[in-house]
């Protein structure tokens, strides 16, 4: 959640992201970078390419990803792609649309789609019924700040 927060005081969508391995060792921390107009600066992509570059596939398959949101269809994709393990995640892509939605965000460029649509036998945690009022008050924030 710092990272989703230091994402938005940085002008970015607020998401962040850690990649931890099977020790509990945080091996990675990435936030959105998106407010340079590369649209694809997404930290879970950002995670998987790291970690086809540093770690081994048992490695990758042995981690885990927490995130503040569930991953985008890219993200989702590279996610599978690179073998990396688990996806913990504190709101979930229909959670995230739908408040978009609600707060009349134009539609985005790609259809949301849930990530075990996408990576077959993937191990997903999420939403975190905790961490939803905290996740949507930072993008209701992103949301005024761009409509104002």
């Amino acid at each position: 959640m710092d990272l989703a927060l230091e994402a938005l005081e940085d002008g970015d969508d607020p998401f962040g992201s850690v990649l931890v391995d099977a020790d509990g060792q945080v091996r990675r921390e990435e936030r959105n970078a998106v407010g340079g107009g590369d649209q694809t600066r997404h930290p879970e992509l950002a995670l998987a390419r790291w970690a086809a570059e540093h770690l081994e596939p048992r490695e990758r398959r042995d981690a885990c990803v927490y995130t503040s949101a569930e991953h985008c269809p890219m993200c989702a994709a590279a996610h599978g792609w690179v073998g990396l393990g688990r996806i913990v995640y504190a709101v979930s892509s229909a959670q995230l649309s739908g408040w978009l939605s609600d707060w009349g965000a134009p539609a985005g460029p790609v259809r949301t789609l849930p990530v075990d649509d996408l990576v077959p036998g993937i191990l997903l945690d999420g939403p975190a019924p905790t961490l939803l009022e905290e996740v949507r008050a930072l993008h209701r924030r992103r949301f005024e700040w761009l409509t104002s």
